[in-house]
């Protein structure tokens, strides 16, 4: 039988960081019919810290992936705080992947990899891999990665 997304999360042994409260009026999650939104997630460290830097800058690619990755297990301390058990999510649906970087960073898209193959390993292959985006922008706090997620639910 296939391990359910917490069998995997337990099987990795990984620590999530404390869910961080709300920067401004808005849900962390919110379900919509059969689709859990969750709204952009920063880097939170196990100390409740944010994970800072610009990709180009201070950052260099790796670092930037890492903290992708940290905005992984911060979302899915977002979503069991506040909507309960990842066994509820069947399959990732869409993802917005923001690095803060310099003008002349280009590799966006490896820097999300972070965040979707932590995804891939909770999910599975099938159902941790969706559609996606990856941009370079200015970010908030000068955190270092901020994403975005929709997942579909089990009826």
């Amino acid at each position: 039988m296939e391990k359910s997304p917490s069998q995997r999360l337990e099987a990795l042994n990984l620590q999530l960081p404390p869910a961080p409260p709300p920067a401004g009026v808005y849900r962390p999650v919110l379900v919509v019919g059969n689709f859990l939104y969750v709204s952009g997630q920063g880097p939170v460290n196990l100390d409740g810290s944010l994970m800072t830097g610009r990709a180009g800058d201070d950052l260099d690619e790796e670092q930037a992936k890492l903290a992708a990755r940290q905005v992984g297990l911060t979302m899915l301390s977002t979503i069991t705080t506040h909507f309960g058990s990842l066994d509820k999510i069947k399959r990732m649906v869409k993802v917005l992947g923001m690095v803060n970087c310099t003008p002349d960073f280009g590799k966006h898209p490896y820097v999300i990899n972070g965040f979707s193959e932590l995804m891939a390993d909770v999910f599975g292959q099938e159902n941790g891999i969706g559609a996606r985006s990856a941009v370079g922008m200015m970010l908030p706090n000068n955190i270092a990665v901020e994403i975005e997620a929709i997942f579909e639910l089990h009826p």
